[in-house]
């Protein structure tokens, strides 16, 4: 059997993306052909290099050609991305480099908001992936400590107009109130001073080309809300919460103000969980059992995670060491790299359409 280009896509036609629920062909995710002799190299180009399921669909694809080639000799199959944006950022000229914008919101304070954006924009980061990362919290400014950053931002000589150049620490990008001010003074400004700052953060920030700009907001549905999503068309939010009911009251509000606003809640990350006593294994549910498993279930919303109270993540925000990257083979670590994958493949999915323009395939000799 002469084996073909047009061979080899009939048999990726039978390899379906998990998320998107379609074949690699249609989705043109296929880019690159070569066949050398018996021997076939293919490139699958991902919507996301956070990608799930990555290693599943390069099994699949190298499986497939084997199964409907008999001849074939070497199969490789080579895992590329590329990010896509979002249909409202297509539309975003505040930000026109950044593909996709997601809030980290939570309804009350104390559940450790904070420490899952910080995690979560590293880990999208060591997934290869460019993010960005702004801490919204003007009244409480976190991100400094909890990626040790302690420069002032330096300015960016634009041919226009000067902009501030975020810091950078873990392969993200970085601005924060509190690189602006010194650690002991607070805050003390009226919400308009505050959204002003944020809008600010958008705008005189050279942030150039970013897969995912991350907000990491305030606790509650305020000013600084609703001043993001009436400036930006936002991606989607994340929304945290402990299992607790006083923190699920809360939770359902911020999820209740998004879907007003028409900003789609990509999922629920369910932090403090539970913990496992170190010396015995024994697992204690000290916050209640499933809060935001089930406040996902009520509103048909993603939970994208469960996570347990850790000493080592605890330590890791105090000392600007984020554990993802300080311990990346922990159980927390892991923990953290699942929830990151299952949001880029919720954005993936939330940005997908059929109509967007076919890319042809570039076939080798």
């Amino acid at each position: 059997m002469s084996i073909s280009n047009e061979l080899i896509l009939n048999a990726l036609r039978k390899v379906n993306d998990p998320d998107l629920h379609k074949d690699l062909v249609t989705l043109n995710m296929i880019k690159e052909i070569n066949i050398n002799n018996n021997d076939v190299s293919v490139v699958v180009e991902l919507t996301t290099p956070a990608c799930p399921l990555k290693g599943k669909i390069e099994e699949d694809c190298v499986a497939a050609i084997k199964n409907e080639i008999p001849d074939v000799g070497k199969v490789q199959v080579t895992m590329s991305a590329k990010v896509q944006p979002s249909l409202t950022q297509k539309m975003n000229q505040l930000l026109p480099g950044v593909k996709n914008t997601i809030a980290v919101a939570s309804g009350k304070g104390g559940v450790g908001k904070s420490t899952v954006a910080v995690n979560l924009a590293v880990a999208l980061a060591l997934d290869g992936a460019k993010v960005g990362l702004i801490d919204a919290d003007i009244y409480g400014p976190s991100i400094p400590t909890m990626l040790g950053i302690n420069n002032k931002p330096r300015i960016y000589q634009d041919p226009v107009t000067q902009k501030m150049l975020p810091l950078e620490n873990y392969g993200i990008k970085v601005i924060s109130i509190g690189f602006l001010i010194d650690d002991d003074a607070p805050v003390i400004w009226r919400g308009p001073m505050a959204s002003g700052a944020i809008k600010q953060f958008m705008s005189d920030v050279h942030w150039d080309e970013l897969d995912y700009l991350i907000f990491d907001l305030p606790p509650g549905t305020g000013d600084i809300q609703l001043t993001l999503v009436q400036t930006i068309p936002l991606t989607g939010a994340v929304v945290v919460t402990t299992p607790q009911e006083v923190s699920i009251v809360d939770v359902k509000k911020a999820v209740s103000m998004f879907k007003r606003v028409n900003v789609p809640v990509l999922g629920i990350v369910e932090n403090m969980s539970y913990f496992i006593a170190p010396d015995t294994g024994k697992r204690y549910d000290i916050f209640g059992t499933d809060g935001g498993k089930k406040l996902a279930e009520e509103f048909s919303l993603k939970l994208l995670g469960q996570l347990p109270i850790n000493q080592k993540v605890r330590e890791g925000g105090d000392n600007g060491k984020p554990i993802v990257f300080s311990q990346p083979d922990s159980e927390q670590a892991n923990k953290f790299m699942e929830i990151s994958r299952n949001l880029a493949a919720e954005i993936s999915k939330n940005n997908y359409n059929l109509s967007a323009p076919k890319i042809e395939i570039s076939m080798g000799d």
